[in-house]
């Protein structure tokens, strides 16, 4: 199946998609720095580059798009109809490296928290914050996904 858009529209589009200070990001920052959290953005020397760091607490948050990262069973999540195989193997090959970089935040001592857009949502935010707090208060140093049903 052929792309809908021409190449330059294409490249045009593709070239608006912002990798960091992304709605869902500010929506959580706003939130963190409201209620008294004080962080850094995109520490490079961290594997995977967290989008949040919060040194006190020795937490990191990913902040991950429900499509660029392949969120499973999330209506947000739809794969594209054309070059299908192509968008299949880059989604995968970010879920590698997310799980790659997670597991070295581990072994590293940092409790890692992820947020998925979807999560982020009006109906859901409120819910996803008072987990969210409770997460980075608790003491418990594993991974957190914060998955909330």
């Amino acid at each position: 199946m052929a792309d809908v858009h021409d190449k330059a529209t294409r490249s045009y589009n593709m070239s608006r998609i912002k990798g960091k200070d992304t709605k869902p990001e500010m929506l959580v920052r706003r939130f963190l720095f409201a209620n008294g959290f004080r962080y850094r953005l995109n520490v490079k020397s961290l594997p995977g580059k967290p989008d949040i760091v919060l040194p006190k607490y020795k937490t990191v948050i990913f902040i991950n798009g429900c499509f660029w990262h392949g969120h499973k069973g999330c209506r947000y999540f739809v794969l594209p109809k054309t070059r299908t195989e192509w968008w299949l193997q880059k989604i995968k090959g970010t879920q590698k490296r997310d799980k790659e970089a997670e597991i070295a935040l581990q072994v590293a001592g940092w409790k890692v928290i992820i947020l998925w857009e979807c999560q982020l949502k009006p109906t859901e935010r409120k819910q996803t914050f008072d987990v969210l707090i409770e997460k980075i208060k608790s003491a418990d140093k594993s991974a957190q996904s914060l998955i909330i049903d």
